[in-house]
């Protein structure tokens, strides 16, 4: 032990100056642990395990021997030195064990990087197996929980209040809202990633609890500031608009739940799985309020105005353009909405039914009722089924072209694209009916007939030319439909009773499909029928 004991102390001695041995100041004559020492540092370390292995031989022994003194002076001077290395890697080294950086290159760290890390390892080791363990981790932890706190605020995350943020305009919070999806995952991925492994690295040879407690108290106060963050906004006053950014957050958090319960499993940071699943059962709650006041907003619309030509509402572009926007969330939508409302009709007569695809079904047959309403407000019944056309035909338009189609189904497609055509057929009746009709009436001559055909037509045309149909494919194949209701049949009694008619009686059965292709446009067309009708294009 004598031997021991002096071999130790000559070796502590060229690396701790005499005049410092008492000093609290983190300064030493030479650090140990860099490249051209890391033969002698590994030398100091060993000398020091093996001095504290053969003090507690020698206590064993003989716990009154005066050479114990010497002993455990030495180790004190010792692991004060090996306390200030270790809190010099620590700060000195904070580009290399940045969390972020640490994360990154774990797989295939450089060697300066790994040296760093083994040699925080080796005097961990050193200072827990001999007594000091106190000491290193509130060091390390010091030092770590400031980076880490330095890092989140340098990303911009603000830990504000709910009051704070009850204040705070919606364009502002919006901003806040995408700064903290962004805060938050790289945190996870990144920062507590690479904390985690430093730590398990570092506390390696050190027992589960200890490391679990050494990550606990560096990242637990950052976590719960990002994740209560969720919690405050979903309790703010909720409206529809809000309600995509909600989802976003709500996404987010699902999204890094296997990290986090990777990172944050031990019971130690429990209380950050209990505050994500507070904040995560907020923004559920907040997502449903938010869709029952959707809801009930298309309730409440009750605006008289009429939509020039019976184009289509605002309100049908709204409230599509909205469900569009949610049908894209539809699976996360399906872990928050669990409980069905009653099915709509469709699903009732098909049986198939899920919570998302009720929900969506009834806000578009609100609007559906909505838009029936608005459409007895016509006094011309058919500018009346024209307005129902083109908004109930924008509704299938959108279903088909989005994620909608999924969420609905192809049936529901296709029972409302029924709908559409039933409608048309309606409308052409209503609007040309009569007149082809007049076509067949045996009591009166055919001049009459022809001359009544071609008053009604331009009656119908001048009535129209008003009135739009925005969507061009549905609007060429009124036309068409209108086009094979009227043109054959005009043609074919022209032909048949060309003989013996007077001049100037009627249209030109070629020129019929020209005034129809002036229709639906919004405006008044490029000619009127009465312009071409008195100059002389007659049958």
């Amino acid at each position: 032990m004598e031997d021991s004991i002096e071999d130790a102390e000559s070796i502590i001695n060229q690396w701790i100056s005499p005049e410092l041995v008492d000093a609290s100041s983190f300064c030493f004559i030479s650090s140990l642990f860099s490249n051209e020492n890391r033969e002698e540092a590994k030398r100091f370390i060993n000398t020091v395990n093996n001095l504290h292995t053969g003090m507690i031989r020698l206590i064993s022994v003989n716990p009154t021997s005066t050479k114990l003194v010497k002993a455990e002076n030495l180790m004190r001077i010792s692991l004060n030195h090996l306390s200030k290395e270790f809190y010099r890697i620590l700060k000195s080294n904070r580009r290399y064990l940045d969390p972020e950086s640490v994360s990154i290159r774990s797989s295939k760290a450089s060697d300066s990087d790994s040296d760093v890390m083994d040699d925080l390892k080796m005097i961990a080791d050193c200072m827990i197996s001999s007594g000091y363990s106190k000491e290193c981790f509130k060091i390390y932890k010091k030092i770590r929980k400031s980076i880490i706190v330095e890092a989140i605020n340098q990303l911009g995350f603000e830990n504000l209040t709910f009051s704070q943020i009850q204040k705070l305009e919606w364009e502002v919070m919006e901003k806040k809202i995408r700064k903290w999806l962004r805060v938050t995952t790289r945190t996870v991925n990144t920062l507590f990633s690479g904390e985690r492994i430093l730590s398990d690295h570092v506390f390696s040879s050190s027992s589960s609890s200890i490391r679990e407690s050494a990550f606990a108290e560096i990242t637990l106060q950052s976590a719960l500031a990002l994740f209560t963050f969720p919690e405050k906004m979903a309790k703010c006053r909720k409206s529809p608009e809000k309600i995509f950014l909600t989802l976003d957050v709500y996404q987010t958090i699902i999204d890094l739940l296997p990290k986090i319960d990777e990172l944050f499993s031990s019971d130690s940071t429990s209380t950050v799985r209990s505050q994500i699943g507070l904040s995560l059962a907020n923004l559920r709650e907040g997502v449903v309020s938010m869709i029952d006041e959707f809801e009930s907003s298309i309730s409440k619309e009750s605006s008289k105005s009429l939509i020039s030509g019976g184009g289509i509402h605002q309100l049908t572009r709204y409230v599509m353009n909205f469900i569009v926007f949610l049908a894209d969330y539809s699976d996360t939508l399906s872990d928050i909405i669990s409980k069905p409302l009653l099915p709509s009709p469709e699903e009732e007569n098909s049986g198939d039914s899920s919570p998302v695809k009720s929900r969506i079904a009834w806000l578009i047959l609100f609007l559906l009722c909505k838009i029936d309403a608005k459409s007895r407000l016509y006094n011309d019944v058919a500018l009346s089924y024209l307005f129902l056309i083109n908004n109930l035909n924008y509704v299938v338009v959108k279903v088909r072209s989005s994620n909608l189609r999924m969420v609905l189904s192809e049936d529901w497609v296709k029972k409302h694209e029924g709908k559409v055509k039933k409608y048309a057929g309606k409308f052409e009746e209503i609007v040309w009916g009569e007149m082809v009709t007049s076509l067949s009436d045996d009591v009166t001559t055919a001049e009459e007939r022809i001359r009544r055909f071609s008053d009604g037509f331009e009656e119908a045309y001048k009535r129209q030319t008003g009135w739009i149909v925005p969507d061009s494919k549905l609007r060429d194949e009124i036309k068409r439909s209108v086009g094979m209701m009227i043109i054959p049949r005009y043609s074919g009694f022209c032909e048949r009773y060309r003989v013996g008619l007077l001049e100037n009686v009627g249209f030109a059965p070629e020129d019929i499909g020209n005034y129809l292709s002036d229709l639906y446009f919004g405006s008044r067309g490029s000619g009127s029928v009465s312009s071409v009708h008195s100059s002389g294009s007659y049958v």
